[in-house]
């Protein structure tokens, strides 16, 4: 499964359960001014001068309060399930088939390489990323590329993924720079979806 694969599953799982959350939040809402609209005819009975600028007052507070709830228990909501997408996207990629993990990661060092003199470093369990990977992605770097990548002897705990390395410049290619940034799309779209509505 390829990563934008992966990417466009997780958006779709995340903007459906996002849709789900705004129905409820929009029903709860419903309910409040329902409440609300009672409170203010039982007001009316005992004086109307008193009720007509009260219920102003209290209306504006009431539905200012109860958006205010309902926004942050859509935060937390999202912010849980968004958590849950993404624990599974990664172990999804981290447990992909040998052969779709080593295409995924030849086509990532394809995108990622700038000069192809880069040291690749993995992750200290790392076994599916080796030497024979890197040749095969070198001679798939196109002309202006140098095709000398390199599996660098320093590994580090990244979890997934490769850091290509070239002098002090690091490019950060880890399956968890990976998610947050789709992780970060998702949660600028899925804000304006909110406050568009």
């Amino acid at each position: 499964m390829e990563a934008e694969q992966v990417t466009e599953k997780i958006l779709a799982e995340a903007n459906a359960e996002a849709e789900k959350i705004k129905s409820e939040a929009e029903q709860k809402q419903t309910e409040e001014q329902a409440k609300l609209d009672e409170q203010l005819a039982e007001y009316k009975k005992r004086t109307k001068d008193l009720i007509e600028k009260a219920a102003k007052d209290e209306k504006s507070h009431i539905l200012a309060a109860t958006k205010m709830a309902l926004a942050k228990q859509f935060l937390a909501e999202k912010r849980k399930i968004l958590d849950e997408v993404f624990a599974t996207a990664l172990k999804q990629l981290q447990n992909l088939p040998d052969e779709q993990y080593r295409n995924l990661m030849t086509k990532l060092m394809l995108e990622s390489t700038e000069t192809g003199e880069e040291q690749v470093i993995i992750d200290k369990n790392e076994k599916r990323i080796d030497q024979q990977l890197i040749d095969k992605v070198n001679e798939q770097l196109s002309p202006d590329k140098k095709g000398n990548l390199k599996l660098s002897e320093v590994k580090e705990e990244i979890g997934g993924g490769f850091i290509l390395r070239r002098d002090k410049i690091k490019t950060n290619v880890t399956f968890d720079i990976l998610l947050n940034k789709a992780r970060n799309d998702l949660e600028i779209e899925l804000a304006k979806q909110l406050f568009e509505n």
